[in-house]
């Protein structure tokens, strides 16, 4: 469920109508719904209730402050994978006592930011890291909480580029070593380990893949502690599936999601980690372009937007489906027709859908891209030097712009053209 509905035959956010955002922003331009955000938090934490356990947001779905501020005033911990999502969770407010540091390259740097600064524990993905981490810790005097991610060889049925938990993926330890790695890690100075960590991929949409992930990590347990381990925590990722196609079968719930959790690990007396990120920010946003041309072309027919592929990646790079749906609601009755809708950058890549059926659209009227919430604004580039588009939240009947529009002049004047020129 989102609070993007159509009233008065406009679609709008909350209880602000789109049109009246265009027109102070202008398009195209992200929007983010408050109240879409807090519920699906909430989804989470009814989902576990019971359980000792926190939720900590995928900082990598949408960084923007103003979204993690929302996340951390509802109590959410951070998830981030590099040590500028660190300084955006400080900057937002989060203590570090409730940032999880994840990601399979953390630098030295990164890792005494984080010490120094507070830190929930490191999400450790290899014996190298692990010495690292040692290293940089003892020479600070410090202990660094971690969690050894390991990887169960667990096929998540989901999109090749964002599975995480297979054999041939870069992610975590094979959960075949782990006996091995953990006495190493005990070994080492500066080195506290808590529990275990595991993630298995992005945009699942069947519960059986946590199922098994799970049903491994509780083994594992059960084998630490045997060898001494004082496994008290476990990071179980995140990763449930939206549904982007609003007629498609929807993913399980939050609630089925937990009680897996309950069911696999529930009984294992740890606290629990989950790191959802697409479910709370992925169906809270959407991406509003306005139409430039209708197009008619050699046996098919185009919507030309001024939103591009730099703005809105998913589909270029996952083949990824958005609904597409007119800000001003179609009569009934209205005939569809079947067009490619494309932005205007010089590739052929740059389409956003292809046949896709829509009512009567002209030049001028706005467009709204659901489920754009995630992997939207945060993958964006300036491509064709092509402004980053605004971002905008909504609460209730305001808004405000809580990411502006660079100017050209903003853009260009970050070159600096070396003296000899």
């Amino acid at each position: 469920m989102d609070h993007f509905l159509y009233r008065d035959g406009v679609l709008h956010a909350e209880d602000v109508p789109l049109p009246e955002i265009a027109a102070a922003v202008g398009t195209p331009f992200y929007c983010y719904s408050t109240a879409t955000l807090t519920r699906h938090f909430r989804l989470f934490e009814e989902a576990l209730s019971g359980l000792d356990h926190m939720i900590c947001y995928a900082v990598k779905s949408n960084s923007n402050q103003a979204v993690l501020r929302v996340m951390a005033e509802l109590g959410a911990g951070m998830d981030v994978v590099s040590g500028g999502e660190y300084a955006r969770a400080r900057a937002a407010g989060v203590p570090g006592a409730r940032i999880v540091f994840s990601g399979v390259g953390k630098t030295r740097a990164e890792m005494a930011r984080a010490l120094e600064g507070g830190i929930r524990q490191f999400n450790v993905e290899s014996e190298p890291e692990l010495i690292a981490l040692s290293e940089v810790a003892t020479a600070r005097q410090l202990s660094a909480p971690v969690t050894i991610r390991v990887n169960p060889d667990v096929d998540a049925r989901t999109h090749a580029k964002i599975a995480t938990g297979k054999a041939e993926n870069k992610f975590g330890i094979p959960i075949a070593r782990a006996r091995e790695v953990y006495a190493e890690a005990a070994a080492l100075p500066g080195i506290d380990v808590i529990g275990i960590d595991v993630h298995i991929g992005s945009q699942l949409t069947d519960l059986a893949p946590f199922e098994a992930a799970y049903t491994k990590v509780a083994e594992l347990t059960e084998t630490l502690r045997a060898d001494g381990h004082a496994i008290r925590r476990l990071d179980l990722g995140g990763g449930l599936g939206i549904p982007y196609a609003r007629d498609n079968n929807a993913p399980p719930l939050p609630l089925e999601y937990g009680e897996v959790v309950k069911r696999t690990v529930g009984h294992l007396g740890c606290e629990i980690e989950i790191e959802p990120g697409r479910l709370i920010s992925g169906n809270a946003g959407l991406l509003v372009a306005g139409v430039i041309y209708v197009k008619s072309g050699e046996g098919r027919d185009f919507l030309i937007l001024d939103a591009a592929m730099n703005d809105l990646i998913r589909p270029a790079m996952y083949d990824a489906w958005h609904d597409i749906v007119p800000v001003e609601e179609p009569a009934a009755g209205a005939d569809y027709a079947p067009y490619d809708i494309v932005g205007p950058v010089c590739e052929t890549g740059d389409t956003f859908a292809r046949a896709r059926p829509m009512p009567p659209v002209a030049a001028g009227d706005l467009v709204a891209f659901r489920s754009a919430g995630a992997y939207g604004a945060v993958m964006a580039s300036e491509y064709n030097t092509r402004p980053l588009v605004p971002e905008v939240l909504v609460h209730e009947d305001q808004f405000a712009v809580i990411r502006a529009r660079p100017s050209f002049d903003d853009i260009i004047n970050r070159d600096t053209i070396p003296s000899w020129l």
